[in-house]
């Protein structure tokens, strides 16, 4: 799934010798990720992760890898891409952007391993990414509002028995929630997408790497933290011990403004329909196919903002302990 485009053994010993990383030893696919065609690579002893952009074009895998490179300086728990030679980011491999970064060994979390403990490491690794891209620029949101109703405007056309009618009813909730959001609290450079597989820990269960910025843009800090509490601290439901760990994780290192505070269920109502909707354009319309195939669920992101609007503001505020 994760090996769109192939990666020849003459590709990638130009590769290496553009990094300056030896004799190559190995090269293989790697199946994870959806968007981008990811491999390892042996050379000169070490071993290196190669990242070739699908769907970016030159000038955003330069951004991206320099924003990467920005946040590692900063303290921020994520590799930064290595230079080539010639003092490059980015290489070309079959015509496509290309990125290498050091290897990060790790294990991912499942939800039912994920501790208080964990929630409130990957709350504080969020707000470093925050504070050390604040006045950075960064690019518009690929699911903005509009764009979320074009994707409604497909499902409805679909002619799917049980989707397509959904998309009416999607509709209106997604303009009540987007109507709620209060656009003056803080925004700058965001994550979008800190789910449980973009984090790597280590042994001793330190966070070894945060992973894949592929839907980093700007938006509001308090929908990041919302996306992250809802990838991080739910099961069959909220789970308050790990949502008050994570909030307190993050203002350990950067404090939400009371108005920030007053916006987490809004910015998390529109969190639950933007997933709800792109899990169902991107996967659960998806035509099949051979081979694995991954599968996210849209009704897991429902349910959870059908609990979100059942708690209310006074709900929420009790579960964060504020």
């Amino acid at each position: 799934m994760a090996v769109l485009t192939p990666v020849l053994h003459d590709d990638a010993v130009e590769l290496t010798k553009a990094y300056g990383l030896g004799p190559l030893e190995k090269v293989e696919g790697i199946a994870a990720g959806s968007v981008n065609s990811n491999f390892s690579i042996r050379a000169g002893g070490l071993q290196v992760f190669l990242r070739l952009y699908e769907e970016q074009d030159l000038a955003g895998a330069r951004r991206e890898t320099a924003t990467l490179e920005h946040l590692a300086a900063s303290g921020v728990p994520t590799p930064a891409p290595l230079r080539r030679l010639d003092g490059d980011l980015v290489s070309i491999v079959r015509g496509k952007p290309a990125a290498v970064f050091p290897w990060r060994d790790g294990s991912m979390r499942c939800q039912a391993s994920v501790s208080p403990d964990d929630a409130r490491l990957v709350g504080g690794a969020l707000a470093r990414v925050h504070r050390a891209g604040a006045g950075r620029p960064a690019i518009r949101g690929r699911f903005g509002y509009e764009e979320l109703l074009a994707r409604l405007d497909s499902i409805g056309a679909s002619g799917h028995p049980e989707l397509g009618p959904r998309a009416g009813a999607l509709r209106d909730a997604l303009a009540r929630a987007h109507s709620d959001r209060d656009t003056s609290i803080p925004r700058g450079l965001t994550h979008g997408d800190l789910f449980r597989d973009n984090v790597l820990w280590d042994e001793r269960g330190r966070i070894s790497a945060l992973l894949d910025f592929e839907s980093a843009c700007d938006g509001t800090y308090a929908y990041d933290l919302m996306v992250t509490v809802l990838s991080w601290c739910v099961g069959d439901d909220l789970d308050a011990s790990l949502a008050r760990a994570m909030r307190e994780g993050y203002e350990e290192v950067r404090p939400l403004a009371a108005a920030e505070r007053r916006a987490l269920l809004a910015e998390g109502r529109f969190a639950c329909l933007r997933f709800t909707i792109t899990r169902i354009t991107d996967y659960a319309l998806r035509p099949p196919t051979e081979g694995p195939r991954v599968i996210k669920d849209w009704r897991r992101f429902l349910m959870r903002f059908e609990r979100l609007t059942a708690l209310g503001t006074e709900g929420l505020t009790r579960v964060f302990g504020v």
